[in-house]
């Protein structure tokens, strides 16, 4: 219960009261985890050594949040939820997942990376999972999902634990998910917005206050002065708008910058307090975002729609003295347009942190310009990114089923996002 005394004292008065005494229901109630893989089964979550959740919402953790999980009593659960994992047994970010605590209703059915790791539990009636947990970091469990379902027509929810989809575009799973299931998918979208945020920030004043430079002189002794830019003023147009793009809106807000967007649907951000103007997904919005903006975000998801929609046509438009960054996937932007672009001087700069072919090959003649900054696509990659992926799926969307509840973040497996 200090645990529980800790988080509710940060809350507003009224909900004080109400989360002491549902979290103190749910923490001494006994959960129990059917799996092979956990020795755990029957501890109660009072136990100080279970206490392993950080309740945490990246959003609005300067208010006092608290997770979903301290919403819910063994009163307001409706279904089980048996969950199988897809995913290295071994992931470390995983651990929460495979080995701690589950919630009450819930349990661990096996953890694999292919369908044959599952077959154990075809046989048996009552070990049929709903719920299947996926780390698309371990490339062949991911293959290995349209198997998967098709094997268990039992699964009613697939959560991804990254924010980008991709895999999503096989045909038949898209069958199984929107058609002819409707098996509803959910990802870890703004799990890693902050630092992404953070990075485009970084990049910006980078080419705004000219650090190569600086960087060169402080290696030869040189103390000569030279002019810098100012962020204030200057417009950041961001080509897809969901919660990356909004983070990053949020903090160039900050800095006094001017705020324009392009998203699919820009009725959806009508009365955005942060953007100026929202752009819908034509070709023509596209150009005129990249001539009014001193700093183009693309943000955007990987799509068959969005696949080299920033092209040369987009870079010809471009604002003289602009800097490109790219930080959503890399198939959005056509390369070789965007190189041409810095090798002629009309783009001031870029900073890549997603790139089509990962890693760059050796032979790529991008290490080789000087106005390009280059991350291997790592600027959310935090110590704790994944840990806390999952801490998502645990603490706010798995709760949420057990109750019947609508869950975060889903995800419309035709569009990709």
């Amino acid at each position: 219960m200090r645990l529980a005394r800790s988080i509710a004292s940060r809350l507003a008065p009224q909900r004080q009261q109400q989360i002491h005494g549902t979290f103190g229901r749910y923490f001494h109630a006994s959960a129990v985890i059917s799996s092979s893989t956990s020795n755990q089964q029957g501890k109660s979550w009072a136990d100080p050594a279970q206490r392993q959740y950080k309740f945490w919402n990246r959003e609005t953790s300067d208010k006092g949040t608290y997770s979903y999980l301290l919403d819910i009593s063994p009163e307001s659960i409706q279904r089980e939820a048996k969950i199988i994992s897809l995913a290295d047994p071994n992931e470390p970010a995983d651990e929460l997942l495979h080995n701690g605590k589950l919630p009450l209703s819930s349990s661990l059915l096996g953890i694999g990376t292919s369908l044959q790791d599952f077959e154990h539990l075809m046989q048996d009636p009552q070990q049929q999972p709903n719920v299947a947990f996926m780390c698309p970091s371990c490339p062949r469990a991911a293959s290995q999902l349209p198997l998967v379902l098709a094997a268990f027509p039992s699964i009613e929810w697939v959560h991804c634990r990254s924010a980008g989809i991709d895999f999503v575009e096989s045909e038949e799973l898209q069958e199984l998910c929107n058609r002819s299931r409707n098996v509803t998918l959910t990802n870890a979208k703004g799990q890693f917005s902050s630092s992404l945020a953070e990075y485009v920030m970084m990049a910006c004043s980078y080419f705004a206050k000219d650090l190569p430079r600086l960087m060169r002189q402080q290696a030869n002794k040189n103390w000569e002065k030279y002019d810098v830019e100012e962020l204030r003023g200057k417009t950041m147009g961001i080509v897809g708008y969901g919660d990356i793009g909004k983070a990053c809106a949020k903090l160039a807000s900050v800095y006094g910058m001017r705020i324009v967007a392009l998203r699919r649907h820009p009725f959806l951000s009508k009365n955005d307090p942060l953007c100026d103007v929202v752009y819908g997904t034509d070709k023509a919005s596209l150009n005129q975002l990249m001539s009014e903006s001193d700093y183009i975000v693309c943000s955007a998801p990987s799509t068959v729609e969005t696949r080299g929609m920033v092209n040369a046509q987009a870079f010809e438009a471009v604002k003289e003295n602009a800097v490109f960054i790219n930080l959503g996937r890399g198939p959005v932007v056509d390369e070789a347009a965007l190189i041409t672009a810095l090798k002629s001087g009309k783009l001031k700069g870029a900073a890549l942190d997603v790139f089509t072919e990962e890693p760059i090959p050796q032979s790529s003649e991008m290490w080789d310009l000087d106005n390009l900054l280059i991350s291997p696509h790592n600027m959310d990659q935090t110590a704790t990114f994944m840990h806390e992926a999952t801490q998502f799926f645990l603490n706010e969307n798995l709760p949420r089923f057990l109750c019947g509840e609508d869950l975060l973040n889903p995800v419309d497996p035709v569009l990709g996002y």
